[in-house]
């Protein structure tokens, strides 16, 4: 009985630190802001890049959380859009003061409603001028069809 117990807590901690393990590398997909989103365009576009993607998110959101343990953590994914884009999480629910493209200070809420977000995640992607190039919203099911996503945006940039 006391053997059961055991396994049984091992494994729990085991899973838990599976878990922990997964969200961080999901973490690893964003790049880190001070909030000035006028800037990192200009730094993505120094920097050969195509543009930047927001991710709007919300706290306990279970499609968000899925997307980072199981899409966002992905290695291939990360290499792909972080080649292509500054990557940048957005709270549709955060207070924090954050610029725009245009220079204007808004809330992270403020920015999500400018962009129409009603659900989440919604990732949009932004052009080197400040334009929205394309926007999905919702769960991918998985990596090859998020990568599917990326790549369509930059192929649809690159044949103009």
């Amino acid at each position: 009985m006391k053997n059961g117990k055991l396994w049984r807590g091992l494994i729990g901690l085991w899973l838990m630190a599976l878990a922990l393990f997964a969200h961080a590398a999901g973490e690893a997909f964003f790049d880190q802001t001070f909030g000035d989103f006028a800037a990192e365009l200009k730094a993505a576009r120094k920097e050969g890049k195509l543009g930047v993607l927001l991710v709007f998110e919300a706290e306990g959101c279970p499609f968000c959380r899925r997307m980072r343990e199981e899409v966002l953590s992905q290695p291939e994914v990360q290499r792909y859009f972080r080649r292509h884009f500054a990557i940048f999480a957005v709270d549709i629910n955060g207070s924090v003061m954050v610029t725009d493209f245009s220079g204007k200070e808004v809330t992270e809420k403020a920015l999500a409603l400018a962009y129409k977000v009603r659900g989440t995640p919604t990732f949009v992607f932004v052009g080197g001028e400040g334009q929205t190039l394309a926007r999905h919203v919702g769960a991918t099911r998985n990596a090859e069809e998020f990568l599917a996503l990326g790549r369509s945006v930059v192929e649809a940039q690159r044949s103009r």
